[in-house]
């Protein structure tokens, strides 16, 4: 069996993913697994192919992330075949993967991200304490929804506004069923019913389309106020800060206060811990020199 027909296969069996992750695997299987590896006899993968495989891709001039991306599914489509019993050792033990660093995250301050919230308009408000308090992802924000609350300080997180399909949807490296549980500060629980007081709900939910309360609310509306915000120079905008930096203060803000990692990781709905670390590892405050203190203490003892 080629690799082609093999991955046609595992495809068909990721049934769990959401259309816009079922698009991204259909791209990179496109333009850059498939026209490498596609006609490649199953039985002949080993850490060597793999390996040529990565480096095929740095001479096409494919960016980290992509990289990082179809090695992943790479890997995954191998191992689904290794515990078949296709290969008696793993294809991809002692491949090097791309080495992917998300660039530093950039982070309002207190000070700015009070102006900041309060710089749009009602939505823009209400969408930015969800991010900021509470670690929501923007489609998460936009599925806001009243009876999401499950005590005063926990808001459980069910749904997402798809950018893909411009629908309520699963939530990201989910399945259907799936939630979350965040933390809700008092601040933002106000807001959600503030918000709801003065706009009203359809169905519980907050955000709607604004020309067709039927459809939920798309990103491209709080994009453009987010660009207006910048373009009028009345707040202190950090370079380089976009929209998604609001999700960054939450962890920031959690980290900084000695809240658990593993816990920051949950509350965000990441995929692995790693990617909490990479992103966030230089905002644990004083991890070695707090370390170096305690270490003291017994040393002293």
């Amino acid at each position: 069996m080629q690799f082609r027909e093999y991955t046609a296969e595992w495809k068909a069996g990721q049934r769990d993913l959401a259309e816009s992750s079922l698009r991204t695997l259909e791209s990179l299987l496109e333009h850059h697994t498939l026209p490498t590896l596609g006609s490649r006899r199953m039985s002949t993968f080993d850490h060597k192919v793999v390996d040529g495989f990565i480096r095929t891709m740095e001479r096409n001039g494919a960016g980290l992330a992509t990289q990082s991306n179809a090695f992943d599914k790479v890997k995954s489509v191998l191992l689904d075949a290794y515990r078949l019993g296709i290969y008696t050792e793993n294809p991809v033990l002692g491949v090097k993967p791309p080495q992917y660093d998300p660039e530093r995250a950039v982070i309002p301050s207190p000070a700015q991200l009070r102006d900041i919230r309060t710089a749009g308009d009602d939505r823009f408000l209400l969408i930015a304490d969800l991010m900021s308090g509470c670690g929501m992802r923007n489609g998460e924000a936009f599925a806001v929804n009243l009876n999401n609350p499950v005590a005063g300080d926990v808001y459980r997180i069910t749904e997402q506004v798809n950018q893909t399909t411009k629908t309520y949807g699963r939530l990201k490296h989910r399945k259907p069923t799936d939630y979350r549980d965040v933390p809700l500060p008092a601040r933002v629980r106000e807001t959600i019913e503030w918000y709801a007081d003065k706009h009203g709900t359809a169905d519980g939910y907050l955000l709607r389309h604004p020309m067709d309360p039927t459809r939920p609310f798309l990103a491209y509306y709080l994009q453009n106020q987010w660009q207006r915000i910048k373009r009028a120079g009345e707040v202190d905008v950090p370079d380089g800060m976009v929209i998604y930096s609001l999700r960054h203060f939450f962890a920031s803000n959690c980290l900084t206060n000695g809240i658990p990692i593993t816990d920051v990781a949950e509350w965000m709905g990441h995929k692995s811990l790693d990617i909490t670390f990479k992103i966030y590892r230089h905002l644990m405050p004083g991890s070695i020199g707090k370390a170096a203190k305690i270490l003291d203490v017994g040393l002293a003892a």
